[in-house]
């Protein structure tokens, strides 16, 4: 009589996709700490996260700056501040890291199953998986911009359900794009996408030389252009209409501010978090021109825009690697057959791959990532702490000026402040409405012209000190080591009235 498996031990056990989600989720919290000190910006989300939820209205005039206070401002990511700052009013940093575990470890669980669609492997599902999480790590940051991961993940799912013969989820487009028009600015990378796939697509039928319609699913390019086209209008639908457009395509014009925006810039391979993207390139360069395949071009020619993209400005980097990551796969499942038939090592290796496989099929997985999300909350609840680093989900006061704006509560400082510009949404986080700043991260609204006076006085140029005169400045706290903050006392007669290794105040 045959053993019967238990259909709850499928359940119990984890599948490799819950793996993909589990290592991601880990990943995420191990490097908590540094993402939320690695950029500035999270305090000013959480300080307009926290007005939204206190005042029940999207502020779309500015509220925290003394330099630009009251002009209008184009609340782009306004639903993604509200979740941080409900999950910091929940539990802290520790709400946000884990807000941010949730969407990234999702995000490649996604990636993960579109890989398995193009692979019969599990070994290189796992590895693809596992390259495209680290080539995506270098822009891991507690910031609104990880929604787009996921909305980027989902989107290319529903592109290829569509072209695979489900025309009917194109509703799933404009459904996922109301939401990203709220949730960041960076919701036009799913139009470049929805284009990019549809001309690949309209390329294989011309190299094909078939008619457009020959090959497709019925209707495939009505569903295509009403999923568009409605996606067009779904992006309307958020508190700036029209003009969220101007401000997400017009940044990109704006030359001085992105070529000062480091993430704007191209990847710097001499740094070592940017190999992940080199081994990713160099792979798929070396596996194009060792295979000899016929090649869709509807993998190919997202792509490659997303390539260059992603070598133009290292901020597209993980889009790159989040639509790439199946072609990738296919690529190195034609060369592991290849090698099956010619290494005996490989064709075991082979075999045991397919083991795994089967296996894997006859696990339905959801179990351990629940068990992971309640083990963590219950650890972190408790005190525990999963961050690399081993020293919380905090400001580090090494790189913010934690301690000055602690001596501030006894001490503090009136008139408008002249700020350093990294530490501007850490001092909105802690001081705001007390004080305004000078200017933050938010550069797309404060603009080229005041972006320039900032740096004007920060490096002491000729009349830097007719700006403090013209924005009636009386006191700043900036670095020890800035040139404009010796002069500040020199050239001024202003007073150092506070001074630690990492900030200094000085008053009027």
């Amino acid at each position: 009589m045959r053993e019967r498996k238990s259909p709850l031990l499928g359940y119990l056990l984890p599948n490799f996709n819950d793996l993909v989600w589990i290592v991601a989720f880990i990943g995420v919290l191990a490097r908590g700490h540094k993402m939320m000190n690695l950029d500035g910006d999270l305090g000013r989300h959480l300080t307009i996260g926290k007005y939204i939820l206190q005042n029940l209205t999207i502020p779309r005039f500015d509220l925290f700056s003394h330099t630009m206070l009251g002009d209008p401002v184009t609340p782009h990511e306004w639903l993604s501040q509200v979740v941080f700052a409900q999950a910091h009013n929940l539990a802290g940093f520790t709400g946000v890291i884990l807000v941010c575990a949730l969407l990234i470890a999702t995000t490649f669980w996604l990636v993960y199953r579109r890989i398995r669609l193009n692979t019969n492997s599990m070994l290189i599902a796992l590895l693809v998986a596992f390259l495209a999480m680290t080539t995506s790590a270098l822009h891991w940051l507690s910031r609104p911009h990880i929604f787009t991961f996921l909305f980027l993940a989902l989107w290319a799912v529903v592109l290829n359900r569509m072209v695979q013969g489900k025309v009917k989820s194109w509703w799933q487009l404009p459904l996922l794009m109301v939401l990203w028009a709220n949730f960041h600015g960076a919701f036009i990378a799913g139009f470049m996408t929805w284009f990019l796939f549809g001309f690949g697509t309209l390329l294989d039928q011309i190299w094909a030389k078939r008619p457009l319609r020959e090959g497709l699913p019925a209707k495939f390019w009505q569903s295509y252009l009403l999923g568009g086209g409605a996606s067009l209008l779904a992006s309307f639908i958020n508190p700036a209409g029209l003009g969220i457009w101007g401000t997400s395509v017009g940044y990109l014009g704006e030359s001085f501010l992105v070529d000062m925006t480091i993430e704007y810039q191209s990847p710097n391979f001499h740094l070592y978090r940017m190999w992940p993207f080199l081994l990713f390139v160099v792979l798929l360069l070396v596996l194009f021109a060792v295979n000899k395949r016929d090649r869709k071009f509807r993998d190919l020619v997202p792509a490659i825009a997303w390539l260059a993209m992603g070598l133009y400005s290292a901020r597209n980097v993980p889009l790159f690697a989040i639509i790439s990551a199946p072609l990738l796969a296919a690529e190195l499942d034609m060369l592991f057959i290849q090698a099956t038939e010619k290494f005996k090592w490989v064709a075991r290796l082979k075999k045991s791959d397919d083991r795994y496989l089967s296996l894997d099929g006859q696990l339905k997985g959801y179990v351990w990532p629940v068990l992971i999300v309640l083990l963590a909350v219950i650890g972190l609840s408790l005190g525990f702490t999963f961050d690399a680093q081993q020293e919380g989900y905090a400001y580090d006061p090494d790189i913010f000026p934690v301690d000055a704006v602690a001596w501030m509560e006894d001490h503090p400082q009136e008139g408008n402040m002249f700020n350093y510009f990294i530490w501007g949404g850490y001092l909105l986080y802690e001081e705001w409405p007390d004080d305004l700043v000078f200017i933050d991260g938010q550069t797309d609204f404060y603009g080229e012209a005041l972006t320039r006076q900032y740096l004007e006085v920060l490096s002491a140029e000729d009349g830097w000190a007719d700006i403090f005169e013209s924005y009636d400045v009386t006191w700043a706290i900036l670095p020890p080591n800035e040139i404009v903050t010796h002069l500040m006392v020199v050239d001024l007669g202003w007073e150092e009235v506070y001074r630690d290794d990492v900030a200094v105040i000085v008053h009027q």
